[in-house]
């Protein structure tokens, strides 16, 4: 597959940040359980760039959590590599980094204990999450993609060939939804992201967050290609029956994307650490995956395909009813901008078993 990039807002950039959430205040804010037994292991599927214990360590030490177990899988040959990009406005550390230590804060905030994160450097996705399912891995966030058209069916097919078989395992698996609006960045208004639109991967879509008002996140407001949540509908994939609620697709198009959604506007955005300096305004629906995954390996192991479960109990999410992304606008119930909405951590929970 070719021009495969992350989904973080204008691959790994940084921004001037009005709001910057460290995780343990966001998940406060999301209502997140606490004392969890978990015990789900996290992996991360990674293409390019790196992380530093010492980034870790620091980030780590300022949340007041202690550093979780991170251990490298070169799948292809493909290894941890920091510090080729420093400065530059694409930095593939920035990404890297985000997803470790916003999964893990995550993770710790649920459960009180430090996550285990397993980390899979890969060119091919679909490789690293076939080897992450045959590690024993418990849920895998994917925050690299590209739209459907890039992939080609074939290619798109075969993903969810993997994801599907991980998922069987007892694998979750969480993809970001693109941070290019409705056209995801690509040659006409609506397309939506691979790995986020297969079946068996749970889109992750972004909102805008301020204070107690959460809204679609579109930085171009009425533009279909610009910084702002992916979601529509996939032309490979049928439309899905356990999409309970979700609005009809156009003729001859099928699942709807985003699942569910959260804060992915870097504006309103996460606080990380990285080049041994705290940054402001991470962000991007790259964000999202990986906050999910350390709520949902709070919960325990091999859940499996869980979607059904989630679109069977919109309850447990806040429905975003204001913005578009470009060719869809939000609404009350599941659309395809943010899906089902942002979380509520403990009703989720109690979806689960899980003991404390």
């Amino acid at each position: 597959m070719q021009n495969i990039h992350s989904a973080g807002v204008r691959p790994y950039a940084l921004v001037s940040s009005a709001i910057s959430y460290q995780v343990p205040d966001l998940c406060n804010d999301y209502q997140w359980p606490h004392g969890l037994g978990g015990g789900g292991v996290i992996a991360i599927v990674e293409i390019n760039g790196g992380w530093t214990a010492s980034d870790m360590q620091s980030y780590f030490a300022s949340i007041d959590q202690p550093v979780p177990s991170i251990v490298d899988v070169s799948v292809d040959g493909t290894v941890n590599n920091p510090n080729q990009y420093v400065g530059q406005p694409h930095d593939p550390d920035i990404e890297v980094v985000m997803d470790i230590q916003v999964s893990a804060a995550s993770y710790y905030c649920a459960t009180g204990k430090p996550a285990t994160i397993r980390v899979y450097w890969s060119q091919s996705i679909a490789a690293a999450v076939a080897k992450a399912s045959a590690d024993g891995c418990d849920v895998c966030s994917i925050s690299w993609g590209s739209d459907e058209a890039l992939w080609g069916t074939t290619a798109a097919q075969s993903m969810e060939a993997a994801a599907a078989a991980a998922v069987s395992a007892g694998m979750v698996v969480l993809a970001a939804s693109g941070d290019n609006d409705s056209s995801d960045g690509g040659a006409t208004p609506a397309n939506v992201d691979v790995p986020g639109s297969c079946p068996h991967v749970i889109c992750c879509g972004g909102t805008h967050k301020a204070e107690h008002i959460e809204t679609v996140w579109n930085n171009d407001p009425g533009k279909s290609n610009g910084q702002g949540t992916g979601g529509g509908y996939s032309t490979i994939f049928p439309v899905q029956a356990f999409q309970v609620g979700a609005p009809a697709p156009p003729t001859g198009l099928g699942r709807m994307v985003p699942d569910i959604a959260a804060v992915a506007d870097p504006s309103t955005g996460y606080t990380i650490f990285v080049h041994g300096q705290t940054q402001q305004g991470a962000g991007g629906t790259s964000a999202v995956a990986p906050l999910y995954a350390g709520l949902f390996a709070s919960f325990g192991r091999k859940l499996g395909f869980i979607s059904p479960k989630l679109w069977a109990n919109a309850h447990c999410f806040n429905d975003i009813v204001v913005g578009e992304n470009g060719s869809y606008k939000a609404g009350p119930g599941p659309d395809a901008c943010t899906g089902l909405g942002s979380p509520n951590g403990a009703k989720l929970a109690s979806l689960f078993s899980v003991q404390s």
